[in-house]
């Protein structure tokens, strides 16, 4: 009787446990499934871009060559062309008889005061302050602000910036000064990838200034420090512009830069920023196929029995891919390679193919040289090919019958002369 009872016992439990079981599976599901893709977002703003910084190559677009007022994402070019003048940023500059109006954006410069470049460029940047935009210009610019604005618009001249022109360095609502969303990627872009100290100091949630009377700034990017992975860029606002916003973020080994012109509110303009880089890393990711130096085949060498040669990439290659695209590699080199061959000697190519379509090709490298084989070397490799060996052993087994075959007949002829 006891066997009946502990089977039911051992059916129960056995029963609760593929219950939950079945209950904990979505979840484990959940937790092993990569990111959710997002569907392109529904944007507030005009016009609109997505860039990847690395590449360059644009993940969404929306009017982006449109062109329209900035506001203060123009401080972008005042900030470039004053890194580039002033390599020095613990110079001194002195305030010009510049007076904003109550409501501009400013932090109190007084004509006549002193503050070094780094502190200035500081206050431009976070909370965007027009003053520290005038100071830069007009001394930079040698005691002219107009001239200033022209190396603005050489340099974006220089940057194939086609949809810009600048008539400010502040971006207050001047005739002439407007950009476009691709435009102010490509230059957040360059800022960011060449300007280690612009790439710092757009990521600061807050800072204190050096010089002049104790000040305390503050990015007006609220996103910066309440998001941990936005680290940029600049904002900007008037009446023409509207909220305008461009903005960096990194996750996951990849920098997105997001631009976002003429939207109706800071909210709208945050709700946009955000939509744009949370569809970026949502939708795309970086794909490293090939690297240098990677052993992608090992042919054989020929006249050198056992011996194979390395045959290695000859560049990195590293790309944004939609998640959902099967990147795959094809190896092109030949079975067996012969000296002599210098190091370094192209013998193959290595073509990558986003589902099935070639995208690029690499060269093949050899790792190591091959010299020339020797001809004892070629007639042993020659002497020890199967088929070689066969041949010999047939040889060899024809000659030594027929030797036996004629002893026999030689034997036979004496007996038969014997007799």
């Amino acid at each position: 009787m006891r066997p009946a009872v502990v089977r039911p016992r051992i059916a129960f439990h056995m029963a609760v446990l593929l219950l939950a079981v079945a209950a904990l599976a979505p979840s484990a599901r959940a937790l092993a499934a990569p990111a959710r893709a997002l569907a392109p977002p529904r944007l507030a703003a005009r016009a609109a871009i997505l860039v990847d910084v690395r590449t360059g190559q644009v993940l969404y677009s929306s009017a982006a060559n449109r062109q329209l007022a900035i506001a203060s994402a123009t401080k972008l070019m005042t900030a470039l062309v004053t890194l580039a003048r002033v390599p020095d940023r613990r110079t001194i500059f002195t305030q010009n008889d510049y007076r904003p109006a109550a409501v501009d954006s400013q932090i109190g410069l007084q004509p006549g005061e002193r503050m070094t470049v780094r502190d200035l460029l500081l206050a431009m940047l976070l909370p965007s302050a027009d003053d520290a935009a005038e100071d830069l210009a007009y001394n930079v610019g040698h005691g002219s602000v107009s001239r200033f604005i022209a190396m603005m618009n050489a340099r974006a001249a220089q940057l194939k910036l086609a949809h810009t022109h600048y008539a400010s360095p502040s971006g207050l609502d001047t005739p002439g000064n407007y950009s476009s969303a691709s435009d102010l990627a490509a230059l957040a872009r360059y800022l960011l990838t060449h300007q280690p100290f612009f790439a710092r100091a757009v990521a600061l949630p807050a800072v204190t200034l050096e010089t002049g009377p104790v000040r305390r700034v503050t990015n007006r990017n609220d996103l910066v420090g309440r998001v941990p992975w936005i680290n940029g860029v600049k904002t900007g606002h008037t009446l023409q512009a509207g909220y305008v916003l461009v903005g960096s973020g990194t996750r996951n080994g990849m920098t997105l830069i997001s631009v976002v012109l003429d939207t109706p509110t800071q909210q709208a303009r945050d709700a946009d920023t955000l939509a744009l880089l949370r569809y970026g890393f949502a939708n795309f990711h970086v794909v490293t196929p090939v690297r240098a130096g990677a052993v992608l085949a090992r042919p054989s060498v020929r006249y050198r029995a056992g011996e194979h040669a390395l045959v290695i990439a000859a560049s990195t290659f590293s790309g944004i891919f939609a998640r959902a695209t099967r990147i795959t590699t094809r190896v092109d080199v030949p079975r067996q390679l012969a000296g002599p061959l210098p190091k370094d000697a192209v013998v193959g190519t290595a073509t990558v193919l986003a589902d099935n379509r070639p995208i690029v090709r690499i060269p093949l490298l050899l790792a190591r040289a091959l010299p020339a084989v020797s001809s004892l070397s070629r007639a042993a490799s020659f002497l020890t090919r199967p088929f070689t060996l066969l041949m010999l052993v047939l040889l060899v087994g024809t000659a030594v019958a027929t030797s036996v075959f004629r002893r026999q007949k030689t034997r036979a002829r004496a007996a038969a002369a014997s007799r």
